[in-house]
């Protein structure tokens, strides 16, 4: 279970003042939760301690640096996503409220900074040659077995051309792009239909199905600086195509500590034999635990009282399923967590019974919206991102060679 510190205990461990406590959350870099019991604020210690290293760490430079890029402070500026108090917000609008009215279009136009029919205007969605004959090898595979083959195909020069012309064709090759990514998803001819009804056609999904497929794309669009952001920004950064930084943020996310954790989920689900029942949910768990293997899908550093983004997604789900309620219930009681995006995403694929794999898919098709965002942006600020490295190596036994004075000789 998560431990709460009060407010004299989170003073105390950081060695400041209530007053000084107070400025820390105004500036984001503590939060307060709510106690209705005692009518006082209370600090995750986790949350606290880290704090407290990263502020006896000073001014060393070398620490600093190994701690912001672990859960640490800010590494760049950014105005596409902010996550604050529990929220998700993208350029100022809270991310739930736009999964249950807009678009995917309008929501990636909006990462974009473009409008949507500057975006989208095009009919016509250009292809690799190869696309076409491949579309037959692939249409029977697993969602993530046909996506990560078809993404360097199907993103051709199409989209990327646009790359670095006016700010309509920057905008026109977004859209696309993402048009392309997915048709690699659901292994069809790139289409110019809204996205959300090509995975309903695809999928051969009703209204809720095809409302809850959009949701989960939309929820998924973007989120901050995670690892694949990241990527998908350093990549960027060099001056590559936009095709090149959304393929870097597609390897990134199917490393098992990302998006790779829905296959995680997904085992774990079999394992439990979740369709039998809720007999027996919480021992097999258990077992989980004591052989030392962890419970994917549940708990984010970001999301101390539960992914806002999991619960959009599973709020009409669950009551369907009393076996996976009692599986959430059963998690927080052993480890104190709420499931993730990635528990909802697996959930959400077994509960419309998509294509193995398609939980991986929508992920990467959401997150794709969020790639180009972060490419865009990056690459407006003309900056190549290149941090040095902390040298733990052994050091040289000889003293080094000066060329510059040889060469003079």
């Amino acid at each position: 279970m998560p431990t709460y510190l009060s407010s004299a205990e989170a003073a105390a461990a950081l060695g400041v003042s209530r007053q000084t406590l107070y400025a820390y959350v105004s500036r984001g870099l503590l939060t307060a939760q709510s106690d209705n019991k005692v009518r006082e604020s209370r600090y995750l210690e986790e949350e606290v301690k880290r704090l407290a290293t990263q502020r006896t760490r000073g001014r060393k430079p070398k620490e600093v640096a190994k701690a912001t890029l672990s859960w640490g402070l800010p590494v760049l500026e950014s105005a596409i996503t902010l996550i604050e108090d529990g929220q998700l917000y993208y350029r100022g609008h809270d991310a739930v409220t736009l999964a249950a009215t807009k678009s995917v279009e309008d929501v990636a136009a909006l990462l974009w900074n473009c409008s949507a029919k500057q975006a989208f205007a095009s009919t016509e969605v250009p292809v690799h040659a190869a696309y076409t004959g491949m579309l037959k090898h692939f249409s029977e595979r697993r969602a993530e077995d046909s996506l990560l083959p078809l993404f360097t195909i199907a993103s051709d020069d199409a989209a990327t051309a646009a790359w670095q012309t006016s700010p309509e064709r920057i905008a026109e090759g977004c859209g696309v792009l993402l048009r392309l990514l997915a048709a690699s998803l659901l292994s069809t001819r790139p289409s110019a239909a809204p996205i959300h009804e090509q995975c309903a056609k695809a999928w051969k999904l009703d209204e809720q199905g095809t409302a809850l497929v959009r949701m989960a794309l939309i929820l998924c669009a973007d989120h901050e600086l995670n690892a694949s952001s990241f990527t998908a920004r350093c990549v960027a950064s060099t001056g590559t195509s936009l095709r090149a930084s959304a393929i870097a943020g597609l390897a990134a996310l199917t490393g098992g500590k990302h998006g790779g954790t829905t296959a995680r989920v997904e085992a774990m689900f079999d394992e439990i034999d979740i369709q039998a029942g809720s007999r027996n949910i919480a021992d097999k768990m258990q077992q989980r635990l004591t052989r030392g293997e962890d419970l994917p899908g549940f708990g984010h550093h970001l999301y101390p009282d539960g992914d806002l983004r999991a619960i959009a997604l599973l709020e009409n789900i669950l009551p369907q399923h009393p076996a996976w309620q009692e599986m959430t219930k059963a998690a927080h009681a052993l480890i104190g967590h709420h499931p993730s995006v990635d528990f909802a995403l697996v959930a959400v694929r077994r509960h419309l019974k998509l294509p193995v794999g398609a939980a991986f898919g929508l992920f990467a098709l959401g997150r794709g919206m969020g790639w180009i965002a972060q490419a865009l942006e990056q690459r407006a600020t003309g900056e190549l991102i290149r941090p040095r490295a902390a040298y733990t190596g052994p050091r040289p036994l000889s003293s080094p060679t000066n060329l510059v004075q040889r060469l003079a000789k």
